[in-house]
């Protein structure tokens, strides 16, 4: 299976959608890499970076699910790096 590398730069502005949100994180753990959260108290709102390695189909399907969320925007940027399950890169 092929996966790729992506970050996904998440904002939310509806503190109400953070327990759903950090549900759908924790459905997809097993992909993230690593997660940095930061609160921008001043403005209300929270800034959430996520590095994750999925199948495109996984990445798409995170990324909708979190876009869905109201008061809740996500962009993902994709790397050009493939690799297979076993870590070959392609």
């Amino acid at each position: 299976m092929e996966t790729r590398v992506a970050v996904m730069s998440i904002i939310v502005e509806e503190r109400d959608t953070t327990e759903t949100l950090n549900r759908l994180l924790h459905d997809y753990g097993e992909y993230i890499i690593g997660r940095m959260g930061i609160p921008y108290r001043q403005k209300g709102i929270s800034i959430i970076s996520i590095a994750i390695d999925a199948p495109q189909d996984t990445i798409s399907a995170l990324s909708g699910k979190i876009g869905k969320l109201s008061g809740v925007s996500v962009k993902t940027a994709y790397s050009s790096v493939k690799s297979t399950a076993e870590g070959q890169e392609s």
